[in-house]
């Protein structure tokens, strides 16, 4: 049986070795760009937050957009409320350039389990925009953001611009294994784009026309789960639009975001965004993230096998120092580009966490709901 074992986890390592030379190859070849401090714009945006609970953040994104280096005339900000219980209404109503909608006014007392992607489709409605700009309420950006958005899309006229996120300051233990996750899968969203395969991205940061959102008819048809405002709709701009997305690297657009601050709500957030996977039909994506599992699921194997024959230990070290290499490869011109090196120093001790957290989550998304902002989602 070892021999077997031995064989299939070599199969394994080359096929994960390749992958990730590959994903190194496409994010080192992607171009990163420069924003044009002087550059003049002539698009129209609308900029769409869905926000719900979220007076401990909401002001602070306001107070960046509002300091953008971005005409005003070419600028709309609004805010969908989805049923928020704490005083974030009230912080969106005293910005008299931020246009207010609530969602509860709108959709009444109708159940929903896509609340987001109804907030965004109230405000995409609303839009006076030729470009939407979707962005979390919990994020923060950096004055030429917009400028640097705008840019790119006038410069290619994608029709799907993914922005590049990175998690705000790791001030611990937990939070810096969370960054290097996200940074990681930020890493492999544009190796994908450069070798046009529109697979990945997140809401974030987001860039598209209205006029595609309105082709494509907008959610429909992924309206009835939860996540998916971002990857799913990007699925489908693709199939309409093939080689029309894209990911910018560029540090003026890098959305800044919050990590979570328990493990639940960690597991939480994590299923939420592997649940999404039952709806993809990239079967390229589905086949690497298929692979993933099978192979991090093969690390536990190993480790079980290893209390029973010590050859098993020899096959599982040698794999885990292949497995660290080539992702190191890819991870180190990343956490460059996000100004994270220095969590890197974490990066060996953490995949005792990482490779269950795989397993785990991929699982639990297959069976198990969820919550989130408070509600339970099937």
């Amino acid at each position: 049986m070892i021999q077997v074992i031995s064989f299939l986890m070599f199969v394994l390592l080359a096929i994960y070795a390749i992958m990730f030379v590959y994903f190194r190859r496409g994010w080192l070849s992607l171009n990163e760009v420069q924003t044009k401090k002087d550059y003049s714009p002539r698009t129209h945006i609308s900029i769409i937050i869905p926000a719900r609970n979220e007076e401990q953040n909401i002001g602070n994104l306001l107070n960046d957009l509002i300091a953008q280096i971005y005409p005003i005339e070419l600028m709309q900000i609004i805010v969908v409320d989805d049923h928020s219980t704490d005083n974030t209404s009230q912080i969106i109503q005293q910005f008299k350039d931020v246009q207010y909608i609530s969602l509860a006014d709108i959709i009444g007392p109708e159940v929903l389990n896509a609340y987001k992607k109804k907030a965004i489709e109230i405000g995409i409605k609303q839009a006076k925009g030729t470009l939407i700009v979707t962005t979390d309420a919990d994020c923060r950006v950096n004055p030429y953001w917009l400028l640097s958005l705008v840019q790119a899309y006038e410069t290619s006229r994608k029709k799907l611009i993914a922005g590049p996120v990175a998690f705000q300051h790791s001030s611990n233990l937990f939070q810096i294994f969370q960054s290097i996750d996200f940074f990681t899968m930020q890493g492999i969203t544009g190796a994908l784009a450069f070798f046009n395969s529109g697979s990945m991205c997140n809401g974030a940061n987001l860039v598209y026309t209205k006029s595609v959102f309105e082709t494509v008819k907008g959610f429909k048809g992924i309206d009835k789960m939860a996540s998916g405002d971002d990857m799913l709709l990007m699925h489908k701009i693709e199939q309409n639009y093939p080689r029309q997305t894209t990911y910018l690297k560029c540090k003026d657009s890098i959305v800044y975001t919050k990590g979570m601050n328990s493990i639940l709500s960690f597991f939480q957030q994590r299923i939420r965004w592997a649940s999404k996977s039952k709806q993809f039909k990239d079967k390229n994506l589905v086949l690497i993230l298929s692979f993933v599992f099978v192979f991090n699921l093969m690390f536990i194997l190993l480790g079980f096998l290893s209390y029973f024959d010590g050859l098993y230990l020899h096959i599982l070290w040698v794999s885990f120092c292949t497995k660290v290499f080539v992702e190191f490869l890819l991870l180190l011109p990343v956490s460059r580009f996000f100004n994270k090196s220095k969590e890197l120093i974490y990066f060996v001790p953490l995949q005792m966490i990482h490779i269950p957290y795989i397993v785990i989550s991929a699982i639990l998304s297959l069976f198990v709901t969820y919550q989130w902002k408070g509600r339970n989602v099937q």
